[in-house]
């Protein structure tokens, strides 16, 4: 575990080159360091990627030692789809500098995000369609619902069915509104689960990794054929 030239907690391989990159971000409040059992799950299935945790890029603004990526103070539907367009660029820039530094494609870059993590993961799939080729979001939402589905990029819908803080009914309405418009999504739903990164969620999000050929692979499929 390592911090070098980056804010935050790096799990790289020790040995065998990096083919994968996973850049996890937390939510409001949190730091970086409570992603790791998280990262450590997936790194027992991905051996040969890196794992960045970055910091929020801002302190939180409720008290602690606690980091955010936008505000939730005084946040409304209204402008907390500004603030998270806000706070794009710098999510951007830390996932460019990454891929630049490991020499990763984008599509071979994931980005999974646990609540206020999950927002900015969401928001950055449509903004920056296909500069990562899956997000990973656990327990979050949409600022607003996209008017236009990301092309390029997978998305993994995870969320407890019991959640208090962010109810799931925004996962339903994420899952419709990508597959309204010809988007590629998957949504799990774990039962009598509340706002957490649960074992049952993980185990899920492991599954569709495996398993999930992401609907551009099969269209191009079509179209040759």
């Amino acid at each position: 575990m390592t911090e070098q030239n980056f804010q935050g907690i790096e799990l790289l391989p020790e040995t065998a080159a990096i083919k994968q990159l996973f850049i996890l971000l937390h939510g409001v409040g949190a730091r970086a360091s409570d992603l790791v059992p998280l990262a450590n799950k997936l790194r027992e299935i991905y051996p040969d990627a890196a794992f960045l945790l970055p910091e929020g890029t801002a302190p939180f603004d409720g008290g602690g030692h606690g980091r955010q990526w936008f505000s939730i103070s005084g946040v409304t539907e209204e402008n907390r789809v500004t603030r998270v367009a806000a706070a794009i660029s710098a999510l951007h820039a830390i996932v460019r500098q990454a891929q630049d530094r490991f020499g990763i494609l984008q599509s071979d870059t994931a980005l999974v995000g646990f609540s206020q993590g999950a927002i900015m993961a969401l928001e950055f799939s449509v903004v920056h369609d296909g500069h990562v080729g899956r997000v990973l979001a656990f327990s979050g939402r949409f600022a607003k619902l996209p008017d236009k589905a990301p092309e390029l990029t997978t998305l993994h819908l995870l969320h407890g069915e019991d959640d208090p803080v962010i109810p799931v009914n925004h996962a339903y309405a994420a899952y419709e509104r990508i597959m309204d418009l010809n988007g590629d999504a998957t949504l799990d739903v774990a039962s009598s689960v509340g706002h957490e990164i649960h074992a049952a969620l993980t185990d899920r999000a492991i599954y569709r990794m495996q398993t999930c050929i992401p609907l551009r692979s099969w269209k191009r499929a079509l179209d040759s054929a």
